[in-house]
């Protein structure tokens, strides 16, 4: 036991002398203990790497520099700052959080783990992660950085995509902890793990962890952190037609608990497999259209979410006439759809072929 307290000792002063000395990145939301800020901050980086992550946060901090200027806002106005982080269900939980506490909490963050763990979109990572660096409160945070530094320096094998494993890295961080200087230690642990100790060329010469780490020079360096399930990848087939009539065209905005939830798309045919054109002018979908003449494909994309590959494909049909079409959607003017958020294999697809200059000037997209 006095062994184990003793490494832990040496693990936690080693690390928080070299974040002391260490010259990093200067991230704008690091050095603020604005509870609102850190927590967008935290919401955005969710899924999300720092250097992408940066600008959204910029322009979300001057478009709504508070809790209520959030709150207050315009569905599709938030969602269309979010276009291109993807993971849309983080942008609806946003709001969802901004408004609870704007109208219900006078506009005052929760200032314990507890209470901001049981907000929404708020997982045990990110409450840590507000609690220690809003509040000052001794809680230890455990993501990807996290999980890798702390494997790699004990050789630690317990798998971190099980309960067990979650448990037992949270015991282990908890107790490397500097409960005086959470934050700091939090913010000097994932910056090791970003910097030094990363996936796949970790700097063991440049850590100062190195002496003591029990990977160092092993075949473990490369496993760990270790993981007990492969991820299967589902495929999906998305078959957009964006129909044109009249210098408007037909959008629709998903509503189910799927990807893009809340987002606009034309018209979808979704189907098991890849179709070339003659099938999909066949399909039963395309047909209840009951288009004259077929649609001709403009463009064509792939996006990797995390257990989907989404295969999509964009057709182009200007009408005379509006053909007939679910009550879901509606006719929209080609100036307004601008302004509309769009996921971002859409906003490719409409960028290949610059749809939203061709609207209503071609008729030969």
């Amino acid at each position: 036991m006095k062994k184990k307290a003793r490494i832990e000792t040496i693990f936690t002063q080693a690390l928080l002398e070299w974040h002391q000395q260490a010259k990093l990145r200067t991230l704008p939301w690091k050095k603020v203990n604005d509870p609102y800020k850190i927590w967008l901050s935290e919401i955005i980086l969710q899924q999300t790497r720092a250097e992408q992550g940066i600008p959204y946060y910029l322009k979300f901090i001057q478009q709504y520099p508070n809790i209520h200027a959030l709150a207050a806002a315009n569905d599709d106005e938030v969602f269309r700052l979010w276009q291109g982080l993807g993971y849309y269900t983080r942008c609806r939980n946003l709001l969802a959080t901004a408004r609870l506490i704007a109208t219900e909490l006078g506009g005052i963050f929760p200032n314990t783990y507890a209470d901001i763990r049981a907000l929404r979109g708020i997982g045990d990572y990110t409450a840590a992660a507000i609690a220690s660096f809003a509040f000052g409160l001794p809680h230890a945070v455990l993501d990807g950085n996290v999980y890798r530094v702390l494997a790699r320096y004990y050789a630690d094998e317990h798998p971190i995509d099980t309960l067990q494993g979650k448990k037992h890295f949270q015991k282990l961080a908890d107790e490397v902890l500097d409960k005086k200087n959470p934050a700091t230690f939090n913010q000097a642990i994932m910056d090791l793990g970003a910097s030094i100790c990363s996936p796949r060329k970790p700097q063991c010469s440049l850590c100062p962890l190195s002496n003591t780490c029990n990977s160092k020079n092993s075949e473990l360096l490369k496993i760990l952190p270790l993981k007990s399930k492969k991820i299967v990848v589902q495929h999906r087939y998305f078959n957009f037609i964006l129909l044109e009539c009249r210098d408007k065209i037909w959008l629709e905005r998903r509503e189910t608990k799927d990807i893009w939830n809340g987002l606009y798309q034309p018209f979808l045919i979704e189907t098991d497999k890849d179709l070339n054109d003659i099938a999909l002018h066949k399909n039963a979908a395309y047909q209840g259209l009951q288009l004259s003449g077929t649609a001709t494909i403009v463009a064509q994309t792939r996006q990797r979410l995390s257990h989907q590959l989404v295969h999509s494909k964009l057709y182009f049909k200007h009408c005379k006439q509006p053909p007939s079409l679910p009550p879901c959607g509606s006719w929209l003017h080609k100036d307004t759809i601008k302004s509309l958020p769009f996921p971002k294999t859409i906003l490719e697809l409409f960028e290949k072929k610059g749809i939203f200059n061709a609207i209503g000037t071609s008729r030969n997209i």
